[in-house]
């Protein structure tokens, strides 16, 4: 069955002083998951798990998100998680960046279109 996307949302997070990449990944995907209240699965008839959840996340070092810990903020879905370079290092006085990530999630289902 092809899958529909039906839902996109986006969210930003940051590590003012720890230069943590995986930490501001996960509060964008909080800021993201927790400004909506859309109950996708509910409205289509399908049960949670059956949501395909694709997280795009932006960051200046990929390579330092830990994917694992992003996909437990998740309770239920299909999750696929991309970490690509994007997001935002800025300078401060001490020579450590604040670190700004950027997600975007795409929520789809397995279904015909009406």
């Amino acid at each position: 069955m092809p899958k529909h996307r039906v839902l996109t949302e986006f969210g930003m997070g940051t590590s003012l002083r720890r230069q943590d990449y995986t930490q501001a990944a996960k509060r964008a995907l909080q800021d993201a998951l927790w400004h909506n209240s859309i109950n996708m699965a509910e409205l289509f008839g399908f049960p949670k798990e059956a949501m395909l959840i694709d997280v795009q996340v932006g960051v200046q070092h990929p390579d330092q998100v830990d994917t694992n810990a992003l996909r437990d903020i998740f309770p239920y879905g299909q999750i696929s998680i991309e970490v690509t370079h994007g997001g935002l290092d800025i300078p401060r006085p001490d020579g450590n960046p604040t670190v700004i990530a950027n997600v975007a999630i795409n929520v789809s289902f397995a279904m015909e279109k009406a």
